[in-house]
């Protein structure tokens, strides 16, 4: 049966006619009347339209239900909604088709990931781990009473001039001197320095707001024409020690809050490239000329869309506040010293990331607690609920299973769905990740699709390991072939989608005709879980070892040699216990023979420390007879 909605109220409905043209005919009359008279099918709240093709065999549709019993060709393509066009009647298909609206449920609502931040205080360190659906994404440990974090800014000492490379080497009380470079002095650096100079002891300091500012400096000029070696300076950290470098620091000073990102010496006011709306950036921009005294510059954030003008005021406010401490600090600390440290981690990761995701902060320690609890309530009071102090009997990462997925950081392979797996590979230069389909492939007859599916689902938890393993450099990624362009393109898209929420900075390049992604990734903190191994002294990291049923002949060679050639009359044999006992099984042990045979003294002792093949040959000193 078919019903049609029109102006007037709804009547019996009528039999499609048999024939095949009468079904078009009455299906198009019907259509032409209901557009005439600008009335709309019956749709049910909650509902949007979709237009149906209505070939020549009969068919049932039920408008108010939005269900249709097929019996008839398959339905076309989406289109947009009926009622946003003229009353005009629908053109013939060259077919002889025509298009039925009939209800489409309303899709469902984007759902935003549920966000955790677990966070762990031992003695010696703190590790704060940030879940996404109960999935670790990231993981962040900091040294208690360390300093040197990213964002402190230090006074410091120049120690050494590298005009080859343009740098210097300063000193700000790390175990390492710290490195900065020409261009990451910034183009107000004379200004800087006056400044600095001016808050010596002794002398009358200088404020911003009131300095007239010196020219910028040139791009191409030379570190020595503005840096001396035992010069005082203000610098910032912007890379912490990693590995055997020291920290990396810059003189573009800049301090950063929820909404805001205070820049002193400029009159400018930047904006995030995320915020889109013309009205948003004319509002943001008004509120921080309002606010921003002269010579101080501000980058507007992203969170400052969702946040009222008194919030945004105060952040700035704020920000102003912690530089005016910091300048005054400079006299008060001899170089090199502290003037402004950064947050904890924890607090900066809520300050980046803290939005209406996440749906609890959890603390296993009290002080901590009540630190961040405050935090919160500064800069959000209404998620101030989802703080919580845990109190359970089981360690708060067992407790929330994060420390099954920390231990997997150290494996070398990662399982995907369906037998697929990642091999990853860190060397001195690069990171290697390789792509496999495992025995997914034998199930599968497209294997264009197959290689397609795979790869976007190795993306996803590439995107996931970058993050969580923190690799830094060049990653090189070698997807399984893809031979249709769209393919390629359809993967590259995938993969700068995935890492768009990574907040290091990255660059992604699109596949290779090797079939190869190439991704650089910058890394500003040293690794949060590092794989502590040795290369294992029996095989020397080859996995591979000297066979163990020709070990008594090779011993004997050295014997024979060390008897026969160097004429000793005396040799202590340092094995392992299960090689002692072999040696001195039975009433004719080897042992014996040997000394039967070659005429001189053996001694065997057993030493748990020796590899299984490991042999040591000594004198009466204990002195090695063979080295190795």
């Amino acid at each position: 049966m078919l019903s049609m909605p029109g102006s007037a109220p709804e009547q019996p409905p009528t039999a499609l006619p048999e024939s095949e043209s009468a079904a078009k005919r009455t299906v198009g009359d019907a259509f032409d009347a209901g557009f005439r008279t600008g009335a709309s099918p019956a749709v049910l709240p909650g509902q949007r339209m979709r237009r149906v093709r209505i070939g020549s065999r009969k068919r049932a549709v039920t408008a108010a239900g939005g269900t249709q019993k097929e019996v008839g060709r398959a339905s076309a393509p989406r289109r947009k909604n009926y009622r946003s066009r003229p009353p005009l009647r629908e053109p013939r298909r060259p077919n002889g088709q025509f298009h039925r609206i009939v209800p489409r449920p309303a899709a469902t609502k984007f759902r935003y990931m549920n966000k955790e931040l677990i966070v762990n205080v031992n003695p010696t360190e703190i590790s704060i781990a940030l879940c996404e659906d109960r999935v670790l994404v990231e993981l962040n440990k900091e040294q208690c009473q360390t300093g040197f974090a990213v964002g402190d800014i230090y006074l410091g000492k120049v120690r050494k001039i590298m005009p080859g490379l343009n740098a210097a080497f300063v000193n700000i009380g790390h175990e390492k001197d710290a490195f900065i470079h020409y261009l990451d002095l910034g183009p107000q650096f004379p200004s800087l320095q006056r400044l600095v100079n001016s808050h010596q002891p002794s002398k009358r300091g200088l404020r911003v707001e009131t300095m007239k500012l010196d020219p910028s400096i040139d791009k191409q000029g030379k570190i020595g024409s503005y840096l001396e070696v035992g010069q005082t300076v203000m610098v910032q950290v912007a890379k912490e020690a990693i590995s055997t470098k020291g920290p990396r620091l810059t003189a573009d000073i800049s301090l950063a809050g929820r909404n805001v990102v205070l820049v002193p010496f400029t009159s400018k006011v930047f904006l995030s490239q995320k915020i889109r709306s013309s009205e948003e950036k004319k509002r943001l921009k008004r509120i921080a000329a309002s606010v921003l005294p002269p010579n101080f510059g501000v980058i507007i954030r992203t969170a400052a869309v969702e946040a009222k003008d008194e919030d945004i005021e105060h952040d700035i406010q704020t920000q102003i506040d912690r530089w005016r401490k910091t300048v005054q600090n400079i006299r008060r600390k001899p170089a090199p010293a502290l003037l402004m440290g950064e947050m904890s981690r924890a607090n900066t990761i809520i300050r980046d990331t803290l939005n209406d995701s996440f749906s609890q902060i959890a603390v296993d320690d009290e002080a901590m607690f009540n630190d961040i609890r405050n935090y919160v309530k500064a800069i959000d009071p209404e998620m101030t609920k989802i703080v919580k102090l845990y109190k359970g009997n089981v360690p708060i990462f067992d407790n929330f299973d994060i420390s099954k997925q920390i231990k997997s950081l150290f494996a070398k392979y990662v399982s995907l769905r369906r037998g697929a797996y990642l091999i990853i590979e860190r060397t001195e230069a690069m990171n290697v990740i390789d792509v496999n389909s495992g025995n997914r492939t034998k199930a599968e007859d497209n294997q264009e699709q197959t290689a397609l599916d795979v790869n976007l689902a190795a993306a996803k938890e590439i995107a996931r390991q970058l993050r969580l393993r923190d690799l830094g450099g060049i990653v090189i990624i070698d997807f399984i072939d893809l031979h249709k362009a769209q393919n390629r393109q359809t993967l590259y898209d995938e993969m700068v989608r995935l890492m768009a929420t990574d907040k290091a900075k990255h660059t992604v390049l699109p596949l290779t005709k090797f079939g190869l992604m190439q991704i650089t990734r910058q890394r500003v903190r040293p690794v949060a879980v590092e794989d502590v191994s040795d290369v294992c002294p029996t095989c020397n990291g080859t996995g591979k070892i000297e066979p163990t049923v020709l070990l008594d002949k090779k011993i004997e060679n050295q014997i024979s040699f060390l008897t026969q050639d160097r004429k000793q009359k005396y040799i202590h044999l340092v094995v392992s216990p299960y090689v002692a006992t072999f040696l001195c099984k039975g009433l004719w042990s080897l042992r014996r023979r040997w000394q039967w045979r070659y005429k001189a003294r053996i001694r065997i002792t057993a030493d748990q420390s020796v590899g299984i093949v490991d042999v040591h040959y000594r004198d009466r000193k204990g002195k090695d007879l063979i080295r190795k």
